[in-house]
């Protein structure tokens, strides 16, 4: 890998990737992670940059606070997801375990963002917090999901707590609101780097036991697996809009074993599954993700879903 310039102030468990398109492709320019967390970029070059994120161990151990920094440049692609589910073991110290996520994306680029689910184990308690800043051409799909844990071991919502936060912010070519200093009526230009980034897509979920029982019928009931999936920005927005009729034409069964709600969200589509079967959501998933591979060079779900 390529280590950035500031290869010292690079922390733990962190990584950070950068992508620019060169010479007619996208190219990995600037790669780096340091243990816990691991990073692979088995495509440096081509239609899309690809890449996966892993961790020493397979999962995260009470303590871990892992940190992912993206940048896109402008008209640059890529996919990053990771090598299998990302598991969070027992915590028994109740320390503080998470994952930030932090993703710039320049004009007309495109970030397909697809990790496989997070599996918490019993008595675990993990927090993830992704954030992502757009400009007003630019392209996200987002994949965020959840298993029960490991039910086959009759670890079923037996964590201790779960959070997720995803924020997608986009330019406004408008300035920040500043304070006009005394005696003076200085305002931002536009171009500069005090412009807004408007808040476009917000989506926090939480589980908590001070909520009530995580398997109640009221919360994820018979279901083993939730997820979320997100398409935003002109370079999809086809697809977004294909998504929403063919969801809107399928019949809906009562005591289905998959669910599923999708809705337009501004520049495209959200749509969110629930299913008892995580092979099932996979697949659902995958249904509208593979249109993606004329964007990436090929289906990088092909041979894993």
């Amino acid at each position: 890998m390529v280590a950035p310039a500031n290869i010292v102030s690079i922390r733990a468990g962190h990584a950070s990737l950068a992508v620019q398109f060169v010479s007619g492709e996208s190219a990995v320019t600037s790669a780096f992670a340091s243990s816990p967390i691991k990073l692979l970029t088995p495509r440096t070059r081509g239609r899309s940059v690809w890449a996966c994120t892993s961790s020493f161990g397979g999962g995260l151990v009470a303590g871990d606070e892992t940190g992912l920094d993206l940048c896109l440049g402008p008209g640059a692609r890529c996919f990053v997801g990771t090598q299998s589910s990302t598991k969070i073991y027992r915590n028994p110290s109740l320390l503080p375990c998470g994952h930030r996520t932090h993703a710039t994306l320049k004009a007309g680029s495109l970030l397909v963002f697809a990790p496989d689910p997070v599996q918490a184990f019993a008595g675990s308690s993990y927090t993830q917090c992704q954030t992502f800043h757009l400009e007003p051409d630019a392209s996200l799909v987002l994949v965020d999901w959840l298993t029960s844990g490991r039910s086959a071991r009759g670890e079923r919502w037996a964590f201790s707590r779960f959070a997720s936060r995803n924020e997608i912010r986009i330019r406004s070519g408008r300035p920040a609101d500043t304070q006009t200093p005394k005696g003076g009526n200085k305002v931002p230009e536009i171009g500069s780097s005090q412009l807004t980034d408007e808040l476009v897509f917000l989506d926090s979920f939480q589980l908590d036991p001070a909520d009530g029982d995580f398997a109640s019928p009221h919360r994820t009931g018979r279901f083993n697996c939730l997820a979320t999936l997100l398409f935003l920005g002109p370079l999809i927005g086809e697809t977004a809009e294909k998504m929403l009729e063919e969801l809107s034409a399928r019949p809906v069964s009562r005591r289905a074993a998959l669910v599923w709600s999708a809705s337009p969200v501004r520049g495209g589509a959200v749509l969110r599954v629930a299913g008892e079967a995580v092979e099932a959501v996979g697949h659902e998933l995958h249904q509208h993700l593979r249109a993606l591979s004329s964007l990436l060079g090929d289906d990088p779900w092909s041979r894993k879903w």
